[in-house]
């Protein structure tokens, strides 16, 4: 398939996990990937496995929730691929702990690096789309936005994304922009293996004790993820925005 050609994507928290595979997908779709991760080193592997299937791609590193950073980043991606048509804001992480335990650094961190930078990366791209009239916007949330023992944190950005992503679409529709988001359940990833790990269990079997839970009887790749979002980065999906789509394995 070629829904991509000629389009520039940008993807944050790419260097694993849904972030690598969502820019592998665009990539082998058509589109020119810039893979951005917290340094230019950790993109390289994405951006270098795209370029090998005969792709392009630009690695960039970039802290996602330090405003002048975000803009002089999209900017300097403008200037080298030329345009923004797709900006897929997944980067992430997690501080997991219990409320009374919990630091106010472990709240910062997470609603910095997972909420702040979807506004500050929207903000900065829709710069760039509203004069072309035209973009798609995919934040990736979680189905811990309805709350989860021990991420008051977490659940409280993946909540704010969907609100965000609501408030974006309204503001933005008009200029031909579309912004969804997808909530994806458990994922394996390099993520939810190292919360394995700091309960005291392998990842697979917290896999499987996850798939019990789950109507389809297994937890999500990261490919599974990469091909919801996409679509909705897609020309299929134009007149879809405002939207959250739970990728779970079941309802919500």
């Amino acid at each position: 398939m070629s829904r991509f050609e000629g389009k520039v994507a940008v993807v944050t928290g790419a260097a694993q996990g849904i972030g690598a595979a969502t820019a592998l997908r665009l990539a082998s779709e058509g589109a020119t990937v810039a893979v951005v991760d917290l340094t230019e080193e950790r993109a390289k592997g994405t951006a270098e496995e795209i370029r090998a299937a005969g792709g392009t791609a630009l690695a960039v590193g970039l802290d996602v929730s330090d405003a002048s950073s975000v803009d002089a980043a999209i900017d300097g991606i403008v200037a080298e691929l030329g345009k923004i048509d797709v900006l897929v804001n997944n980067a992430g992480v997690t501080r997991d702990n219990l409320v009374f335990k919990m630091t106010e650094d472990d709240w910062d961190v997470v609603l910095d690096v997972n909420l702040k930078s979807v506004f500050l990366l929207s903000k900065a791209a829709q710069r760039h789309m509203v004069p072309a009239r035209s973009g798609k916007i995919v934040n990736l949330s979680s189905i811990s936005a309805g709350g989860n023992r021990g991420q008051v944190n977490y659940s409280a950005a993946k909540a704010g994304i969907q609100g965000a992503t609501a408030a974006l679409a309204i503001e933005l529709g008009p200029y031909g922009i579309n912004v969804n988001a997808v909530a994806p359940g458990y994922v394996a990833t390099p993520m939810t293996d190292a919360t394995a790990e700091r309960v005291g269990i392998t990842p697979e079997q917290m896999q499987e004790s996850a798939a019990t839970q789950i109507p389809l009887r297994r937890v999500a790749t990261p490919e599974d993820i990469a091909a919801v979002i996409t679509f909705l980065a897609s020309a299929d999906a134009d007149y879809v925005t405002g939207q959250t789509i739970y990728a779970s394995g079941g309802p919500r």
